[in-house]
């Protein structure tokens, strides 16, 4: 699931377990939400690596360029 569909569900978990009294879906609704951050996280992560990855390609290109 996406990271926003795991936030979300979280959030619904966590506010069903509110009104029930019921821990373990509450720890389940943090977890979820937890997990969606780490997500969150390694798609940024992921993003910039690709971004520097990119740039540097270019670079290459530009260097080679310059060579002709």
């Amino acid at each position: 699931m996406g990271e926003k569909t795991d936030e979300a569900k979280g959030r619904i978990k966590e506010a069903a377990g509110d009104l029930t009294d019921d821990e373990r879906l509450k720890r389940e609704g943090k977890m979820d939400r937890a997990g969606a951050a780490v997500k969150g996280a390694a798609d940024d992560a992921k993003d910039t690596v690709e971004d520097g990855v990119d740039a540097a390609k270019d670079k290459v290109r530009d260097i080679g360029d310059d060579d002709r």
